[in-house]
């Protein structure tokens, strides 16, 4: 195994030396990939040939920390721009195999892996470092593309919780649609926050759009509601459905002592309005 160390700077100025070959047998092994060469290149200013040279040099001179690194850039890199998966793992089998080749090449000029001793030690680890580098690179794309969904999915949550000022002191929030205890959280932090940064005197929530609640969302929103009053604003809800208010009366739940309960949110905004105008 020592000459195999002796040798890794040999082989990476042989492979070096012969780049244009080396690209060109790349590129021939990874047929799919070599397509979209100038794609990704423009989409993720990533140069897959560049890297590929990389990568080898890593690998040939046993460098794992630079290539642990280098997974993990390139990871993020491949996540971030939502590049193809198949065409990464395409193209790192490609470089497997055209690594091999130019080791063949360099043996058949030099005779260096002629002794077994040498050559199945350095066959297990430059597969070990091919393998490791995949494994870290989609163990990096995949946490980051979790993170990336994550964010989105959060902005999305607070998109759909739109707190709308309709004079100095009053607010409206309309919820629509399906809650979960997910977006109870949403809204909770948003009502807080919008609360405090609006200065809002009167949050008028309008469940009109609000089908139905499982019970620990009813009790969570109780909690939103205990909260708007500890911020020093009044909850007034507008547009309780017959199937809402049904199951909070069979549960034995009413808003009662936490907010002023309405009709229509149409009445209630004119009665808010006309209110604040008389002053």
């Amino acid at each position: 195994m020592e000459a195999t160390f002796e040798q890794r700077d040999e082989v990476t100025e042989f492979i070096k030396a012969n780049r244009e070959l080396f690209e060109k047998k790349l590129l021939s092994e990874a047929v799919n990939v070599a397509s979209k060469i100038h794609e990704i290149l423009q989409k993720g200013n990533i140069d897959l040939l560049k890297n590929a040279e990389k990568l080898i040099v890593y690998i040939v001179e046993q460098q794992e920390e630079e290539l642990i690194a280098f997974a993990e850039q390139e990871g993020v890199a491949w996540a971030e721009h939502s590049l193809t998966v198949a065409f990464k793992l395409e193209w790192i089998q490609a470089i497997r195999r055209t690594l091999w080749h130019f080791l063949y090449e360099f043996d058949q000029s030099n005779n260096s892996y002629s002794d077994r001793d040498d050559f199945f030690p350095l066959e297990k680890k430059i597969n070990d470092q091919v393998d490791q580098f995949l494994n870290t690179f989609f163990l990096t794309y995949t946490k980051y593309r979790e993170e990336l969904l994550n964010s989105q999915r959060k902005l999305v949550e607070h998109l759909s919780v739109p707190i709308i000022p309709v004079s100095a002191s009053v607010a409206v929030l309309p919820l629509i649609g399906m809650i979960d205890e997910y977006r109870m959280l949403i809204i909770e932090e948003k009502v807080l926050m919008d609360i405090s940064r609006l200065k809002v005197q009167t949050l008028i929530l309008d469940l009109s759009g609000i089908a139905d609640m499982e019970l620990n969302v009813i009790d969570h929103f109780q909690k939103v509601l205990n909260g708007v009053s500890m911020m020093g604003s009044k909850a007034v809800i507008t547009g309780m459905r017959p199937e809402l208010v049904t199951k909070m009366i069979h549960s034995g739940i009413n808003f009662e002592q936490k907010a002023e309960t309405r009709g229509t949110l149409q009445q209630t905004l004119k009665s808010f309005l006309d209110s604040e105008f008389k002053r």
